[in-house]
């Protein structure tokens, strides 16, 4: 394989993230966060799944490091492939939803976040053009839809 192909096929293949779509009393738990652009952006508690842990993990993982909350999944809403519109990388977003308890709020958050905090659907439509991608409003939407799905349907042969 040639050295171009390789850096194009690299930027080709998508990202894999997770995403926690947590709702207390019809406000949803999101962050505000520093985009690579230093953009203030509104966003899920999401990240990347790291090497050796599976998607559940990883929801559970983020959710704590960017809000202070334990996430306690309880189904999946969706499995989400967006590309960003300058074309320079693309997500593959899974979805869960679940519950939280336990806050530490003394706990320090991820690098770059900068408070989390709770938004009713109408507030996160206010601040469209703050949303870190379409990704939130697809997922809540999604949510409120009804879309939930077994975890067991995420496999993994991790060992």
């Amino acid at each position: 394989m040639h050295q171009l192909e390789t850096e194009f096929s690299r930027n080709e293949r998508p990202r894999v993230t997770v995403a926690a779509i947590v709702e207390r009393d019809a406000r949803f738990l999101v962050v505000e966060e520093r985009a690579d652009n230093g953009e203030l952006v509104i966003n899920q508690p999401a990240g990347h799944v790291e090497a050796g842990e599976n998607v559940i993990e990883a929801a559970i993982r983020e959710t704590f490091e960017e809000t202070a909350w334990h996430f306690r999944p309880e189904a999946l809403v969706g499995i989400y492939l967006w590309r960003r519109a300058s074309g320079d990388a693309s997500f593959l977003r899974i979805g869960i939803v679940g519950s939280v308890d336990g806050h530490d709020p003394d706990s320090p958050l991820d690098e770059g976040i900068v408070s989390s905090l709770w938004l009713t659907r109408e507030e996160l439509l206010s601040e469209k053009m703050r949303l870190r991608s379409p990704l939130v409003m697809k997922c809540i939407d999604d949510y409120l839809a009804g879309e939930r799905y077994p975890l067991s349907v995420l496999k993994s042969l991790l060992s």
